[in-house]
């Protein structure tokens, strides 16, 4: 199945991806430069940890911030210089956007930094990030190929995969055979799984040859191999699985797989706004 372009972000990526044209957004307005936040929460929003686990590094004495040790309910703001064993992480202007990155996940990489079995990673072809880590935004399983999102954000993260936000995502779906109408009306009413119901809030028949055949499906959750179980619950085996968008982003056709594009300052803003 071609996928569409997304809001159609583009920028510079590695290897080269010519860039796609995006609308312009409203610029979103600037906030305080003197402004000062929690320190968790600014460790946990450049994606290093949670806002507990950064609590804990704290209250462990782990964390410095401008040549102190912190503390429990210090504040920090643009200019401030915070260390957490040797790595340092500068706190910029609250005006500064998030990074988000968009990545073509081939088949056969895991989504995952750490694997007993020495798989590639998706985080591997990822550019460096000097203050920050990327955060998969959602997961692909090994098999599994398509749109991948990363932000250095952790409250962007959680925005775009909080089950309470419903953000859709779009799969195309090779299976080998065909679906009955009844088998499709199953898949959109509801199919139970070990762990729960789980439904296709749009199922369309793509066409095929031979004995395999296309679908587009569209779900509101993120349950490990979710789609693939829902087919399996029917005795149908899926041959092929691409996520094709997450939410408002669609894979831009232009990004090979193991390509990535980050997003410039007008598309994150538009991203922004469409989810509010």
């Amino acid at each position: 199945m071609k996928a569409r372009t997304p809001f159609r972000p583009a920028k510079k990526k590695t290897p080269p991806v010519e860039r796609a044209p995006i609308q312009d957004a409203p610029a979103a307005s600037k906030a305080p430069p003197a402004a000062t936040f929690k320190l968790q929460k600014l460790l946990a929003q450049k994606g290093l940890g949670s806002r507990r686990e950064m609590e804990a590094l704290i209250a462990e004495g782990n964390i410095t911030l401008n040549g102190k040790t912190a503390v429990l309910g210090d504040r920090a703001g643009a200019g401030d210089i915070v260390r957490i064993g040797r790595r340092v992480i500068r706190i910029h202007a609250e005006e500064d956007l998030p990074k988000v990155l968009l990545y073509h996940k081939p088949e056969g990489e895991i989504v995952s930094r750490d694997d007993p079995q020495g798989r590639p990673s998706v985080f591997d072809k990822l550019p460096y990030l000097r203050s920050s880590k990327w955060i998969a935004i959602g997961r692909l399983d090994f098999n599994t190929s398509g749109l991948l999102i990363f932000t250095n954000d952790g409250a962007l993260a959680n925005r775009l995969m909080h089950p309470r936000f419903e953000m859709e995502r779009e799969y195309a779906v090779r299976i080998l055979g065909e679906l009955t109408d009844e088998q499709m009306a199953q898949l959109t009413a509801g199919i139970e799984l070990e762990d729960g119901q789980a439904a296709f809030t749009y199922l369309a028949d793509q066409g095929g040859e031979g004995a395999n055949h296309w679908y587009r499906v569209i779900l509101k959750e993120g349950k490990n191999r979710e789609v693939r179980r829902m087919f399996e619950a029917i005795g149908l085996t899926v041959s092929r699985l691409m996520r094709v968008r997450f939410g408002p982003i669609n894979l831009p056709p232009r990004i090979k797989r193991g390509q990535w594009m980050e997003l410039d300052e007008k598309e994150t803003r538009r991203l922004l706004s469409l989810i509010g």
